[in-house]
């Protein structure tokens, strides 16, 4: 059965336009988005009409607290905001909806970031509200973009790590991590080692590794679907501070017998958890018979993990792979306002008293109302 998505549209219009506002890390995000009447496909492509990010960066070794990173937003949500009508070139009147992350993510941020949300659709005769699964618009955004159909998701991102398979108008979580996120083990790895937050740790990590040669041997933690990293992080974060502590002492490779470098430990750490996360991906891909990966979140658009994954997906037959670049796969106010609008079609917006935001927020417990089963 097809869903109809637009049983809203509102007369005399051919087209609806969404304004996303993302803030649920220190990523503050505004994107306008349009979809033209009658349902997404090859042919009829949403339109992003802007797409406006603003990072809150702190010094290298420190990061991000809070109430910090809420004051950024509130600092900076007006002129973002201003910033993508204008280069949307469109007036507040012109949209349908204003569609906001309510989780999961870091409660201030998120709080401030709604605010200004709840204060704009006041101010614009009671614009509707959407409330935004943040995992739900990163899986969203990715197949729009890529044009994957049905592939499973590998979601990997600061504050997230899963593998997700769609069935029967759900988002199925078939594995997780049962501590921290790959991009949180990454960039607190980046603090030990004083990397600099700008343009992100875990890019610079990335940078790194790709001099280091010398692969250390660290805990290897997959347990059935799910990994466990936060052993790897305390491994690997005691071999830094014996390398570079107040009393620093050589590291050796076994195999060379050379000194192991900061690269090396960079190179070693992305190798074990990508091999990690490449494998619970290849056991999803065999449980529902699928043959296409879509990678979503910031860590997703590292190229050693596509590259990793790639590997995988080719010794499947016709297999794919999809992933985004850093416009789409790090946080952004143009994915809320997609997964939004797609909420908006088929009638699902939020009183202005269910619009509290949530720092947890299951990426399963959202309906999928606009996908056939």
């Amino acid at each position: 059965m097809t869903v109809d998505l637009d049983q809203y549209v509102k007369p005399g219009k051919g087209h609806y336009i969404a304004l996303g506002l993302e803030g649920s890390a220190n990523k503050l995000g505004v994107g306008v988005i349009k979809h033209n009447i009658g349902p997404l496909s090859q042919t009829n492509r949403a339109e992003v009409l802007s797409n406006i990010r603003d990072t809150y960066v702190t010094p290298p070794g420190e990061g991000f607290l809070p109430r910090d990173t809420a004051r950024h937003h509130r600092n900076w949500v007006v002129r973002i905001i201003k910033k993508a009508l204008i280069e949307a070139n469109i007036k507040g009147t012109d949209i349908d909806c204003i569609c906001f992350t309510q989780g999961p993510g870091m409660g201030a941020p998120l709080q401030s970031v709604v605010i200004a949300a709840r204060t704009l659709a006041q101010l614009w005769n009671n614009i509707p509200l959407v409330g935004v699964n943040h995992c739900i618009g990163h899986i969203e955004m990715g197949r729009e973009i890529t044009g994957a159909d049905n592939p499973v998701v590998l979601y990997v991102s600061g504050g997230n790590t899963q593998v997700i398979a769609y069935s029967k108008q759900r988002y199925r979580i078939f594995g997780e991590t049962l501590d921290i996120a790959i991009g949180n083990c990454l960039d607190r790895f980046a603090r030990t080692l004083k990397i600099p937050n700008e343009p992100a740790p875990g890019y610079n990590i990335e940078q790194m590794a790709k001099k280091g040669k010398h692969l250390i041997n660290l805990p290897y933690t997959v347990k059935g679907m799910d990994m466990s990293m936060s052993g790897i992080l305390g491994y690997i974060d005691q071999l830094a501070n014996d390398m570079f502590g107040k009393q620093p002492k050589k590291v050796i490779d076994e195999v060379s017998g050379e000194p192991i470098t900061p690269e090396d430990l960079c190179f070693s750490l992305q190798e074990i958890l990508f091999s990690m996360l490449v494998e619970i991906t290849e056991r999803a891909l065999a449980h529902v018979n699928s043959n296409q990966v879509l990678i979503v979140g910031g860590v997703g658009s590292n190229e050693r993990l596509q590259e990793m994954m790639k590997l995988m997906i080719q010794d499947r037959k016709n297999g794919q792979i999809y992933a985004t670049d850093e416009r789409f796969c790090i946080d952004n106010g143009i994915m809320i306002a997609h997964a939004g609008l797609l909420s908006y079609r088929t009638g699902q917006t939020n009183l202005i008293n269910d619009t509290v935001c949530t720092q947890r927020f299951r990426t399963d417990e959202v309906f999928i109302k606009w996908r056939d089963d």
